[in-house]
């Protein structure tokens, strides 16, 4: 149960974009086209879970170990840095489309705070490798999941009849606004 409760609190009452305000730019700027949105949340859930277990390894087996918890910054940066490389080449080669719909946002997962924030918040929690596991699958489920929602109602909203005063990102920051209240609402679930 409290691995599920940690999963919702993740996903819903604590979301990342919503809540915390982290990963705006993808945010923003790739949720014009599901596809795509799509696309980076799958991007984004690899890098996350892939550099999470990579970083927590790493804290438990070198870092705590020697006493040097103080370069856990650097040596997760740099964790980070080489699988969003990793993931970019992957995406390159077996879906061109995907990578170009990405553009300069696929690179961008390496500035990514959210993925930053997942695997420092692994270490100040105190997560065993299950909850870690757990929190690290479900913070990108809760990004993607919001950016999903959000490009639907962009694509809808670019056929409708806005007015031009609204049309682009400010009817899309109103939008994300409401998004925000109606996922604060859900914060009596746990």
């Amino acid at each position: 149960m409290e691995l599920f409760t940690l999963f919702i609190t993740a996903v819903l009452i604590n979301n990342v974009v919503l809540n915390q305000f982290l990963g705006m730019c993808p945010f923003m700027g790739v949720s014009k086209k599901s596809s795509s949105a799509v696309g980076m949340g799958a991007a984004v859930t690899f890098v996350v879970v892939a550099a999470s277990i990579v970083t927590y390894v790493l804290y438990k087996l070198v870092l705590d170990p020697l006493n040097i918890q103080y370069m856990d910054l650097l040596t997760f940066i740099l964790v980070i840095a080489a699988l969003v490389q990793l993931t970019e080449m992957i995406i390159k080669k077996t879906s061109p489309s995907l990578y170009k719909a990405l553009g300069v946002y696929l690179p961008l997962i390496t500035t990514n705070c959210v993925v930053l924030n997942v695997a420092l918040e692994n270490i100040k929690q105190g997560f065993d490798f299950v909850q870690m596991l757990t929190y690290s699958f479900a913070i990108p489920i809760g990004f993607t999941l919001v950016l999903y929602i959000f490009s639907t109602i962009r694509e809808r909203l670019d056929a409708a009849k806005t007015p031009l005063a609204f049309k682009g990102n400010p009817i899309a920051l109103i939008v994300a606004g409401i998004m925000a209240l109606a996922f604060s609402g859900l914060a009596g679930l746990v």
